[in-house]
Parts: C-alpha cells; sequence; structure tokens
C-alpha cells in the first residue's frame, strides 16, 4: 500500500480533509541519516507531515470534544491520534506525533519538508498561512516518496520591517530573540491577562499576516492549555 500512496497522494489528502487536516509536506530520508522506526527493525524511508492551516481542524475537533467525557487529559492530541490513526491504517502506513516520546525532531521535519524559518515568536513563519497553522502528526513510509524538492520559501518576517510581534506582547515575554514562558504564564492566568484569555495571545495577533487567523474560540481553548488549566464540561463551550 505504501507504494501505491507514493502513486496517489491525493487518497491521502481525501482521507484527512474531512477533519481539516491537510497534507504538510514530505520528508525523505537518506540512507546515512537516522529515521524512526516504520516497523520492527525497519526504518522509515520516508515521511508526511499532516496539519492544519488557519482554523480547518477548529469544527470537527470542537463537536468531537463536546461530545466526549468531562475531565478529558489533552484532548487535541487525543483527537489527532484517533483520527491520524484511523488514516495511518487504511494506508498501512505508522503515525507518530509531536507528543510522542521520546520527542520526535516535527520542527526540523516541518523546516525541511516545507523550507520555513521561525518567527521572533518561535512559530515557524508560512508564506500562506503565516503564524496560524500547525503539524499534528506525521505518516511514516517504508519507502521514497516521489515529490518534488522544496522550493526555497519568501520569509515574510524579512519584510516586516515594524515587527508588531516584539513590541505588543504585554507580559513584555518576547526578548533578545528567546520566549519567557513564566511571564507569559504569569500574566495571561493573572488578573491583567484577561484580553489574552479572551481572544488569544496579543503578540501573535498583532501579526499583518493574518488571513488565515484561528478563530477566537480556537486561541482560547490553546492558551488554557497552554497554562495546563482543566478542561471540564463548563469550559466546552467551544
Amino acid at each position: 500500500m505504501s507504494e501505491f500512496l507514493g502513486e496517489r497522494l491525493d487518497l491521502l489528502a481525501d482521507a484527512l480533509s474531512p477533519n481539516g487536516l491537510l497534507l504538510r509536506g514530505f520528508v525523505n530520508f537518506t540512507p546515512d541519516e537516522p529515521a524512526p522506526e516504520y516497523a520492527a527493525g525497519r526504518p522509515a524511508r520516508s515521511l508526511v507531515l499532516v496539519g492544519n492551516g488557519g482554523g480547518s481542524l477548529w469544527r470537527p475537533f470542537s463537536t468531537w470534544f463536546t461530545e466526549q467525557p468531562s475531565g478529558l487529559a489533552d484532548p487535541l492530541d487525543t483527537w489527532s491520534k484517533q483520527v491520524i490513526g484511523v488514516v495511518a491504517e487504511t494506508f498501512d502506513l505508522r503515525a507518530v506525533f509531536p507528543s510522542d516520546r521520546p520527542w520526535l525532531p516535527f520542527q526540523q521535519w516541518a523546516s525541511r519538508a516545507e523550507g520555513l524559518k521561525a518567527s521572533p515568536l518561535g512559530i515557524l513563519m508560512h508564506p500562506e498561512y503565516g503564524l496560524w497553522h500547525a503539524y499534528r502528526g506525521a505518516l511514516l513510509c517504508d519507502r521514497e516518496l516521489p515529490v518534488p524538492a522544496v522550493e526555497k520559501q519568501i520569509h515574510l518576517c524579512d519584510a516586516c520591517d515594524w515587527k508588531p510581534c516584539l513590541n505588543t506582547c504585554p507580559a513584555d515575554a518576547i526578548f533578545d530573540g528567546e520566549f519567557k514562558s513564566g511571564a507569559c504564564r504569569d500574566h495571561v492566568g493573572g488578573s491583567q491577562g484577561s484580553l489574552c484569555r479572551e481572544t488569544g495571545c496579543a503578540a501573535r495577533n498583532s501579526c499583518p499576516c493574518d488571513r488565515y487567523r484561528y478563530p477566537a474560540a480556537q486561541q482560547v481553548f490553546h492558551l488554557q492549555a497552554f497554562l495546563g488549566g482543566p478542561f471540564g464540561r463548563d469550559q466546552k463551550k467551544l
């Protein structure tokens, strides 16, 4: 089935699309580089990155989430593993995820697959989606994929002289190229953090490349997860 997949990636894209997920790029591993395991004793030869662009996954995920029992831990990871896992089984592939341990180099794979560079916030800047995208998993293949070489991408941050993301954070959590997660958490969880809690990260929202900005409910959900808050039934107003 993996050989067939290489010829018909459109079928894989069709299988992912009902859940708002996209094919986000491809990596062929060279024979001399370490690669994750495809099956027992067999390294993967390639992988397909799976993720979202903009809020494409929000409606299917939120519909699923409201039907889950209260207090479900890591709901977005759970949902991602379910829906991507079904596709992996259908195409005889192995699914791996950013939350798996030991940690897999998803950021490196993404930079390699799509030719992206990090924004000042640390999020990879995409030439179409801006800061509003994510990688939810990867599908490992046992054969090399016949995909074209990655073209050099325009890095939108290089053309942004003002860089509002660096001077709009109310917590001053971005300084000298470093993200201070503790300062961010203290602010968002504190008495002065209501704007971020209700509308999303102020620094991220200040980016002018906002065509694919996540809906407010999705941004709030991600911030709740960042703060490590509970996801009880009272927080399911998505």
